[in-house]
């Protein structure tokens, strides 16, 4: 069957065009997409060519990977159910991942509709459910995973280094268990996007020094290191602030350079944690601190295009030519 998707053909090119996509099984259901949210970092990253998928970089012996549709998320409504599915409905408002597409370098994308997607990456949502506040749901649910998975408790501090979308959301969930949290970056109106609680704080690297900063911020040391950026040597930098049984919990692409000394970590015992993709656990987890107000999507929404200005906001985000944090593709 035929959609509309988005699709970069090399290097830097992206169009939105017209692909075919398989036939729905009995295992699929049919969503008309709503709202898909384009993953900055990582969408970037894969139309300049760094990456072969998502977490892999690619070498000079790997194939450029063109074309593909990009992207992981979407929302919508439900126009088709296959017969074995049972807890979704036409009509539905429901979340979505990735979706098959033919003549791809990649089987799956994310910009595509409709959208032919198996049940198991489809979360079906409340009727009153704002659709554009959960079409980045597996996004949120990197900076959930990044804020949740170390051992810490309330009133102790984090440093979360990046103020992107992952390192908004990483805060945000930090900030859902009581803890002391400074975020990290160089874009001053992204920083103040940040909703400080009393101790929290936040840190321009273009007019402060990062360890100077983090020391007058937390004198007695910090517990965790969260890193969305993808920098060892800021890491590194931070790793002797850090206090005894200490954390640190990335999300970042380090492209070939994310080696670290393990022995670096020894003296103070710390830990080092790297959650990537996402589980129905955590997407539902994610998707319930969406729906109660302590993950903050829509705040963070600089930008929407309609669908058929995709090119766009594609050269926008990969040629930065304007401040963005949040961009959102339109489809009707």
């Amino acid at each position: 069957m035929e959609a509309r998707a988005v699709v970069t053909t090399s290097i830097g090119k992206v169009e939105f065009t017209h692909v075919t996509v398989p036939d729905p099984t009995p295992e699929d259901v049919v969503i008309q997409i709503t709202h898909s949210w384009i993953s900055n970092g990582t969408e970037g990253s894969m139309i300049r060519g760094e990456r072969i998928s998502g977490d892999t970089p690619r070498s000079d012996t790997d194939p450029m990977p063109f074309p593909h549709v990009p992207g992981y998320q979407k929302s919508g409504v439900v126009e088709w159910v296959g017969k074995n599915v049972r807890d979704i409905h036409i009509g539905d408002l429901v979340f979505a991942t990735v979706s098959p597409v033919n003549n791809m370098f990649y089987s799956h994308g994310g910009h595509v509709s409709p959208a032919v997607t198996h049940h198991s990456q489809v979360w079906k949502l409340p009727p009153d459910t704002d659709p554009v506040a959960v079409s980045g749901l597996v996004l949120t649910q990197v900076g959930y995973n990044v804020g949740m998975r170390p051992t810490i408790s309330a009133g102790e501090a984090a440093v979360v280094l990046g103020d992107g979308l992952v390192g908004h959301w990483t805060a945000q969930s930090l900030q859902a268990r009581g803890v002391k949290t400074l975020m990290i970056g160089k874009h001053q109106e992204r920083l103040e996007k940040f909703q400080l609680a009393s101790d929290d704080g936040i840190l321009n690297l273009g007019t402060h020094d990062m360890v100077d900063g983090v020391r007058k911020w937390s004198p007695n040391g910090i517990k965790l290191i969260a890193d969305t950026v993808g920098s060892v040597p800021f890491i590194e930098a931070l790793i002797p602030l850090c206090v005894h049984d200490s954390h640190i919990s990335s999300a970042g692409f380090y492209r070939a350079k994310g080696h670290i000394d393990i022995q670096k970590l020894r003296d103070r015992e710390m830990s080092l944690h790297a959650p990537s993709g996402w589980s129905k656990e955590r997407m539902d987890a994610t998707l319930n601190m969406i729906l109660n107000g302590k993950l903050r999507t829509l705040p963070l929404i600089t930008h929407h295009f309609p669908i058929f200005e995709a090119e766009e906001a594609y050269n926008m985000i990969l040629q930065r030519t304007q401040p963005h944090l949040g961009v959102i593709l339109d489809w009707e």
